[in-house]
């Protein structure tokens, strides 16, 4: 059996190689192998520092059993979805119609087209309380490829015209949502509130830093209470300064311990902005002057890029725990091995870690207690090198972006909305506090490729999906970070507000209004798309 993830770009695939599974990574080949044979093909996506990934991988990939019903009856692709978020996107609308329980890993079973015909998310090594284990999954799986054929090519065939018709489905909005409509959002997101612990929802409970963003721009006290909440909760290291991704319980107790790069760039610049807002709040300087560090002193890697996140498993004492580590104090963190961290570099969100550092920097050194000229100059510092970074290593002599890269070899992945939109308005930013015009240019060229490409990815967008016609054009799903579309709107528009060109200001507006109803509707999963459209209503 070839071992074709040893030498992947990404930590999550190369975690799977030595798995007894015959896996196969994004690509051709894959779906050649799968017509060849006449089998179904898995496409398993997930993340490094997911911890559902990792306990599917020790209960069910590492089985030999397992592994031999999917070598056997399968073609198997494990996805990275942070170095391929297309790929994720498509199968993760797909997975849609068949469990509310969206999340990762996500494991689709697709034709030798790459047509889906069914999704899960975990499944544990034996049926619990009425959930079938992966075993029982392959079996049904298997059962109806062999012998109910048609329905299930027929299925995956009305499942993908109903990918492409929402994809192409026009909207009835000719204008951008007005003032009133924006406040009505602010009282629907008031409905939803958790007035007992702050936040949205019960468990489990996210911090949607684009949401929190939204609401700040429109003055909003549920914003507030949120932050104040999570900055005196468990869902933040106190010894670190960073955030973790979402807490199991309302409460915000019990995380899950991962550290993401968007999560903590983000709140960086939620909590920076409560800081200028709320001047004599100690909690909001602390915080956010805690994130920098955590981003600097943790995720910032040799070169001066940003790692992509940091793992929630360690050893403590010898001992495999999930989330053990943070639960040691400083002085007892020294003597044991820190969690690992996915060293992979990714475009679009180095982006999100340069802005907020570089605005962090300029707004929060007066009110550091006590005053400190250092660490804002070190956020700075970090901020220009990770931009320089990229600017050698991810820009390419064509202008155009690389999207992941570890070392000195880059993905083959294809750059995306985000990465252009993300690293434009991180370099428009960095040019702001600097006054450095290499990065200004810079950024005004890659937004100018987006408006050029129709306000679409620069050469396209996945391959592979493209020939299937899988592609979905234009990436607007958004809630734990801005969408590819509200990144490049968000960088548009600071350079129409620096330059005073229409037309980056109507660019934005043509690809926004489209969205409103949805944005409107949905602002929980819209509210990066929301803060820009209230910044257009401003000026109008």
């Amino acid at each position: 059996m070839a071992n074709r993830l040893g030498d992947a770009i990404s930590p999550y695939l190369r975690s799977h190689a030595d798995n007894p599974v015959d896996w196969f990574s994004w690509g051709e080949a894959a779906f050649a192998e799968a017509e060849r044979r006449d089998v179904p093909v898995l496409v398993s996506i997930g993340y490094s520092t997911c911890h559902w990934c990792h306990v599917m991988a020790r209960e069910s990939f590492s089985d030999p059993a397992l592994a031999e019903v999917l070598n056997r009856g399968f073609v198997a692709i494990k996805v990275d979805r942070e170095e391929h978020p297309e790929v994720d996107a498509v199968y993760l609308a797909a997975a849609g119609a068949f469990t509310q329980n969206l999340g990762w890993p996500l494991n689709v079973f697709v034709t030798p087209e790459g047509k889906p015909f069914f999704a899960g998310t975990y499944s544990p090594p034996v049926a619990v309380q009425g959930n079938p284990s992966f075993g029982q999954v392959l079996g049904a799986v298997s059962d109806a490829w062999q012998t109910r054929r048609d329905d299930v090519e027929s299925t995956a065939r009305q499942l993908t015209a109903a990918l492409v018709a929402v994809e192409n489905a026009d909207q009835a909005v000719d204008a951008l949502p007005t003032p009133a409509q924006l406040e009505q959002v602010v009282l629907e997101l008031d409905d939803y509130e958790d007035t007992v612990n702050g936040g949205f929802g019960g468990a489990p409970k996210f911090p949607v830093a684009p949401v929190l963003k939204f609401l700040q721009a429109m003055d909003a006290p549920v914003a507030t209470r949120a932050l104040q909440a999570m900055a005196a909760s468990d869902l933040r290291d106190r010894v670190e300064g960073g955030f973790f991704r979402y807490a199991t319980r309302a409460d915000w107790s019990e995380p899950h311990y991962e550290r993401m790069l968007y999560d903590n760039a983000l709140l960086l610049d939620a909590y920076t902005a409560a800081a200028v807002r709320y001047p004599g709040e100690q909690w909001a300087t602390d915080t956010a002057a805690g994130i920098a560090s955590f981003l600097v002193d943790v995720l910032q890697v040799d070169g001066g890029a940003f790692a992509a996140a940091q793992d929630s498993e360690s050893l403590v004492d010898g001992t495999a725990s999930e989330g053990g580590y943070y639960a040691l104090n400083a002085a007892q963190r020294v003597d044991q091995p820190a969690p690992a961290r996915d060293l992979k570099i990714l475009t679009g969100l180095n982006g999100l870690a340069i802005a907020a550092l570089a605005r962090a920097s300029a707004a929060l050194s007066p009110a550091l207690t006590p005053p400190s000229s250092t660490q804002p100059g070190a956020w700075l510092a970090a901020a220009v090198a990770a931009a320089d970074y990229l600017l050698g290593h991810h820009l390419r002599p064509d202008g155009t972006l690389v999207r992941a890269s570890l070392g000195e070899r880059t993905s083959d992945a294809r750059a995306t909305l985000e990465d252009y939109g993300m690293f434009a308005e991180a370099l428009l930013a960095l040019a702001a506090v600097t006054g450095d015009e290499r990065y200004s240019r810079t950024g005004r060229d890659l937004v100018d490729k987006v408006l050029d490409a129709g306000f679409a990815t620069p050469g396209g967008g996945d391959p592979v999906l493209a020939a299937r016609g899988l592609l979905i054009d234009g990436d607007v799903s958004e809630g734990a970070y801005p969408s590819g579309t509200s990144a490049v709107s968000a960088a548009a528009y600071a350079l129409y507000l620096s330059t005073g060109e229409q037309r980056y200001r109507a660019a934005v507006v043509e690809v926004l209004t489209p969205l409103s109803a949805d944005a409107l509707s949905r602002p929980i999963g819209f509210g990066a798309s929301l803060e820009i459209i209230l910044r257009l209503s401003a000026d109008a």
